[in-house]
This record gives C-alpha cells, structure tokens and sequence, in this order.
C-alpha cells in the first residue's frame, strides 16, 4: 500500500515529520499496543487510550446526538458541531448535498479522544468547518466493531499504525480516502493542525474530487483483496505440531526474562498468550520447551499481580504497563481484561496448586462485583483513567490511584509493636509497595510526578525479616492498611463509569466467574455467571428472531434501556456467550444453558458463517450493508479474535452432542485460517490452541449422578481442579429423555456403580473403567 501512502501525502500536501508527538505516553492502537499512530501522510500522532469524560457546556444548545445511549456519543453532544450518529440519514445528505463524510470513532474512557472533543469539537472555528463542509458522523467503536474494523484497517494499510480517536474522511459512498488518529487543534513545527487538515481537504474536494473518488476505489480494492480469508484450494489446515512450535518459538524470542512479558513497553497483559503457553505446556510437559512454557507464564502473571498494573487497594487490573517492570499503568479498567484474567489466574493454580494465584482471581472477581455490575446481573464495560484529584479541578490520569507518602503516614500513624526498630503501619506498608518521599514515578510521566503507585518489592518473608516481624503479623498489618487506604479513597471524586453494557465482554464475564468459581468450587461465584447469564437472556436476546442485541444501557433508577432501533449483534458477542454458556454448563450441570448455547450457535452459524469461503465474517451482510469491506478478524489481542473463539466452540459443542456438522465447520475455519497461522501463529495464539485441539482427541468426562448430591459433587470438583482444556464435562443423570441423553444416546449405556456418583473418560467412543473415587479419577485425568 505505499502507492496508496504517497497519493494521499499529495492529497493533503502535508510536511514529513521525524518526532511528531510524544505519542507513545499512553496511547492504544488498534490491536492494542501503544504506538505512534499517524495521519495516512505520515505525520506521526500520539493514539487514544486514556480515559475521557463527559463535557457539556449546559448554555449550549445540544446536537442530536443527545438522543443517543452510547457514553462516549453523550460526551459530544454539546459540541459546536452538527454531528449525526452513524446511519442513513447521514449518508442521504452526503450524498444529497455532495459533501464528503468526517467520520471520528472513539470510546467513552479513551484519553486521547476526550483531548480531542476538548481541544478540537469543543473549538466554534473547526465546529464551522465540520458543520458546513462536511457531514460529521460520531462512532462509538464498542457500539459498532465492524464501522472500526473496516476503517482502522485502512488506517493502518495506509499511514504507520492505528488508534483512537481514528478519524478518516469518507466519500458520500462510505469509500475512505484519508485517515489518521489524533490531531492536535493548530499546526506545530512538524506535525499539521486538524483545522489546517480539514481545510486542504475541503479544498481538495472542491478542485480534485474525481481524481479523490478513483484513488478511493484503487484503495478500496487493494484492502478488499489483501483482507481476503477463504479456504481457497486447500483441503485440510496446517499441521498442529509445526504451527504449535512456531507460535512457541515466537513468543520465547520476545519474551522478557526479568520482569516477564512479552514486549519491552508498553506491556498488555495479553491473556490469550499465557493461554497457549499453558496448553503448549501440557502437551510438552515432559520436555525442556513444555517446562520453559509454564515458567514463563507463571512469571509473567506473578510479575503483573506484584505490580503497579494491579491495583493492590482496590483490585482489578488497569489496561497497560507504561513501561517494562509493569509498575506504571494506564489506569483504565476493562471489562474484557478482568474476565479472561480471572480465568488465567484460575488456570495458574489449577497448574501450581498455589494459591497466590487464586487470590489474584478472587480479588478480580470481588472487584467486579463491586464497581461493574449492573444490580440485575448484567456487567458494565470500563472504569475510566482519570478523575478530578479533587472535586471542581481539572481531571488527571490516575488521581484515583496514587498515594503520596504524606497521605499514607496521615492514614496509618499507628505504631507496629515488637518491630526491631521504631515502625508506623504506614512506613510498613510504604516499604513493601515501595512508595517514596519524591515519589516512585519518573518525572517523565508529567502530571504523576511526585506520586506513588503501589508495587510489590519484597516478598512477605523479606518484609517481615527486615524489621523482625513474624510473617502472618506482617500480612495483617498490610491487608489492614489496605482497607484504610481503600475506605479513605472512596472519598475522592471517582472516575467516569461507562455503563454500557456489550452482549460480547457480558460472555466473557460470565466465563470469568463460572471458570474460576468451578476451579476454586466457589457457588457464589457460579452464582454470578448465572445472574450474568439470566441478564442476558432477559435484557439482550431476542425470543422471537432468535438474535442476540449487541448493547443494552443503564437507565434512570437502575432500569435497563436498549437503543431504538436495537443494535444487533456482531461475531463476537455470540462467540463469547457461547463461550460463556458452555463454561457456565460444566460449572453449574444446568443443561438450560448447554441448550441456549448450541440455539445461538445455530444462529451464528446463519448470520455470519462464509459458506464458500470459509470461516465466519464479524458482522451481518444486511448490518454491513454499504460498508466497502466484510471481514474476518485474524488477530488475537486484547481481546481474542470471535473466530478462534468459534472454533474452540464448534469443538465443544461436537463433545456434547456428535453432530458432525460441527466438527466439519471447525476443520474448514482451521483451514481458512491456514495461511495466517503458518506465516504468523504468533499473531493467532488462541486459533493455534483451538487448532491443536482439533487434531487432538477431546475428552468426555461423563459423570453419572444427581446434580445435588455429594458424591457427585465431589468427583465434579475432582475434574475441575485439573486443567484439561481439551475436554467436555457431561452430567448424566439417568433420565433418558433428557437434553444429553437425546444427543449423545451412549450416554445411556453408562450406569452408577453400586448406587455411587461414577466417573467415566471417553475418547473416541471408547469409555474407561467405571470410577468413583476421586482420587483415582484425578490419576486417570493427570498421570
């Protein structure tokens, strides 16, 4: 695409820049790592990540998008500009009135998109231009993926990277012909003004407009051909083995020994990554690489729950590591990185039996209780990065979050008794985390200097021998420090809470309590998936058309509100509360779930399933419709690609029920993918994981019981303190009629053992001798 790059330099006629912005401070990509993105001419720009938050200026009059739902279209309702939400009545007076289309895509806890709307939307000069020459449309990325994804791809094919805010103008026929991320307001020495841009293109639709509408097309179907994913004339996917060792030897390159990780800075905790290290490790535990798998997901996670990315007072996880010690974050909190971070923190003590790893996963638990669930069941999506230090002053990054030494001395004055030297609670727990007089952040960091961030820097034993304390004391004396600091920060103004609540990040929310409630056999956290699970079934499925809704919105009171018309769902949020379900099957043995899911994968399968091509697209024809790209995302990042997800599913749901159908469209999205994952496993984890799973052989483990009783409940227990993911968990009560009985009829050949709750392992239609001891069963599943 550099053809592309330099005809749209000459469009904008804009200056090649070296240094550009100091853009890698806190930025977000579009696959979620920080770096510089750029304008399609090459002009560097810092991109979006941090927290933003609602502006409005009450003596203006609103624009319409103050009739919408989305958080993040609400913070721009009082711009001086006359934005239209994305749909059809903007496209009609593009192309109506020949104008071009400004299209600007953010999210409401993104800090870059809220200096923009501050700097630029908030400006009555850019207002004019945006209002009179263009037709300026706002998108809500977490509303509408497929608008992100079409359009950031271009981004990306066409400047040096991606993020948000993305802003790309459009031809009234949704054709885009320049793009960038973040402009600051005026011109600099080597980077150009947003106002200066919207001039030379305004300029440039006026003098060069067909000349602006065939480069679009060339464009256009250069990205149409590059994002091609079909099966193409192969018959099978690549060999498991090879592409598993690949991904391996990838991730071992880039790994970071000290600290753990897989970058240098920014680092993303990545959770598909520490996934497929532990599944490589169990199919390679015998050997030297298997060993260095484990090692090294085990490090990365202990390294990230001992530092700053976690936030020790409140718990939870922030979004990002700003540096390499994974001591200084950007502090937002994501929905989607506490459900898959609860689930490896669970799969860590499934591997180690240690039980530091466990606390990780309830403390991310019980901070999602607390701060991101709906009253209903249902989770919200993000907790902003910044907040006002105090109130009526002007949000900073983290305000929430940090300490100076002052505070903490003020909130824990009392003396540590039998100490070998005089010793406050505070200066204790000042020690341990290390925070300091001049404060643990580097001066580099700008409005956190002077602040502390809480980390890890001894060990317990460390600690309690450096001021000859007992151990057990030491951890007292910390967890209620941390309760005092917690209790006192409940008084500062906090941060802004996106309430919308997404069908996809509910899915794997609902993942994160079942999964790691079955390891730890915790009913309360089983209950909240369930809760989950009933909220999304009340508030975000359609009984009638069998469809998912993609979104659902906190109202007045509690109440819950949908977008008129709805916003239908995309590839992800079935893939996810799929995912979801089946994990809330085998936690709970609820079959109502198990039938739920294999209804929404039917309907998945119609909505986005490329019958000759391969795979599934992210979103509806008919949803799509008009947009110049359909695609299939190919990369596992932050979040998992809804792909290999699918695949994952497909092979579960074949566990439970024998339907061919399932498997046959699994080894056809493998082979669809095949190229991608040769050339790049890297970049597809969690596809490599599904795809070793699909040339492995799944596991049934049918328990033969009643739900309620012990005995069952025990060899239940039994499985899931394993980790085997390459397995279906199956209660089979007796009943002959019932939903698993009728898909897989071997299930009634299996009986109970003189009365007692049996186990059997089935592999390949062949079952094992009959267990009823749980110990012997954890032999069978873990030799």
């Amino acid at each position: 695409m550099l053809g592309a790059r330099a005809w749209l330099g000459r469009v904008l006629l804009l200056p090649r820049a070296g240094a550009g912005l100091a853009a890698s401070r806190r930025g977000s990509s579009s696959r979620d790592k920080d770096r510089s993105a750029t304008v399609s001419s090459s002009v560097p720009m810092p991109a979006g990540g941090k927290g933003s938050h609602p502006s409005s200026t009450p003596q203006r009059v609103p624009n319409r998008l103050i009739h919408e739902k989305s958080p993040y279209l609400l913070q721009h309702a009082y711009n001086p500009v006359d934005w239209y939400p994305w749909g059809q009545e903007a496209f009609d007076k593009a192309r109506k009135e020949n104008k071009p289309i400004f299209l600007s895509v953010g999210y409401s806890t993104c800090h870059w998109c809220h200096m923009m709307e501050e700097e630029s939307f908030q400006n009555e000069e850019i207002g004019r231009l945006l209002s009179e020459d263009f037709v300026s449309v706002k998108v809500d990325r977490e509303e509408r993926p497929d608008v992100d994804k079409v359009y950031m791809t271009f981004v990306q094919a066409t400047s040096s990277g991606g993020g948000w805010p993305m802003n790309v103008w459009l031809t009234p026929n949704l054709q885009p012909f320049v793009g960038g991320t973040y402009f600051p307001p005026e011109d600099g020495l080597t980077r150009v003004g947003f106002r200066t841009v919207l001039l030379r293109i305004r300029e440039q639709w006026k003098q060069n407009k067909n000349t602006l509408l065939e480069n679009s097309q060339r464009v256009t179907t250069a990205l149409l051909a590059r994002s091609e994913i079909s099966v193409g004339d192969r018959q099978l996917p690549p060999s498991a083995a090879t592409v598993n060792n690949r991904c391996f030897q990838q991730l071992d390159e880039g790994y970071d020994e000290e600290y753990g990780g897989f970058a240098e800075a920014p680092k993303f905790p990545t959770p598909v990554i520490l996934s497929f290290l532990f599944s490589y490790w169990l199919s390679h535990r015998l050997t030297q690489d298997g060993s260095r798998a484990q090692q090294m997901a085990l490090h990365t996670l202990k390294m990230m729950a001992n530092g700053g990315i976690r936030d020790h007072v409140g718990q939870g996880f922030h979004r990002y590591s700003t540096d390499r010690q994974w001591h200084v974050p950007h502090f937002e909190k994501m929905l989607y990185d506490q459900a898959q971070l609860a689930v490896a923190y669970s799969q860590a003590f499934q591997l180690s039996g240690d039980e530091f790893y466990s606390d990780v996963a309830k403390g991310i638990l019980q901070y999602v209780a607390r701060s991101l669930s709906h009253r209903s069941g249902g989770f919200y999506s993000a907790e902003d990065a910044d907040s006002p230090p105090e109130r009526g002053q002007r949000p900073k990054e983290g305000a929430y979050y940090v300490w100076t030494v002052k505070e903490v001395q003020q909130l824990l004055p009392e003396p540590v008794l039998g100490a070998t030297e005089p010793l406050t609670s505070g200066q204790l727990l000042m020690k341990h985390y290390g925070l300091t007089e001049a404060g643990n952040i580097s001066p580099s960091q700008g409005e956190l200097q002077g602040q502390n961030v809480l980390t890890v820097r001894y060990s317990l034993e460390l600690t309690a021998a450096r001021f000859g304390l007992d151990v057990e004391a030491v951890r007292t004396l910390l967890n209620s420090g941390l309760e005092k600091l917690f209790q006192a920060r409940k008084h500062r103004p906090k941060p802004h809470l996106d309430s919308k609540m997404l069908a996809a990040w509910n899915g794997l929310m609902v993942s994160g309590y079942a999964v790691t409630g079955a390891v730890l056999g915790q009913d309360r956290l089983i209950n909240y998936a369930t809760n989950g699970a009933k909220f999304l079934k009340r508030h975000m499925f359609d009984v009638a058309s069998g469809r998912l809704m993609r979104t659902c919105y906190t109202g007045p009171g509690g109440t819950v509100e949908h977008s008129n018309p709805p916003c239908w769902g995309f590839l992800e949020d079935y893939a996810f509360v799929v995912r979801g379900l089946l994990d809330l099957y085998e936690a709970s043995q609820e079959s109502a779930w198990l039938e739920w899911a294999l209804r929404l994968q039917d309907t998945q399968d119609k909505l986005f399933w490329d019958s000759q091509g391969g795979g599934y697209f992210c979103s509806e024809a008919e949803l799509g419709a008009g947009l110049p790209l359909r695609l299939k995302d190919d990369q596992d990042g932050a979040e998992p690609s809804a792909n290999s997800v699918s695949a994952h599913n497909l092979l579960r749901l074949h566990g439970f029920t024998g339907h061919k159908d399932w498997m046959d469209k699994c080894v056809c999205l493998l082979t669809a993918f095949s190229e991608r994952m040769r050339r790049v496993p890297v970049a597809l984890p969690e596809m490599v994981r599904a795809l070793s799973a699909q040339q492995q052989t799944l596991k049934q483990i049918v328990i033969c019981g009643d739900r309620q009783a012990k005995d069952t409940k025990a060899l239940v227990q039994c499985v899931h303190s394993v980790y085997i993911p390459n397995k279906v968990l199956i209660l089979a009560d007796g009943d002959p009629s019932s939903f698993l009985s009728r898909q897989l009829p071997f299930l009634s050949t299996l009986r109970r053992l003189e009365d007692q709750a049996t186990a059997y392992v089935c592999e390949n239609q062949a079952c094992s001798v009959p267990i009823t001891d749980p110990c012997e069963l954890r032999k069978l599943l873990h030799p």
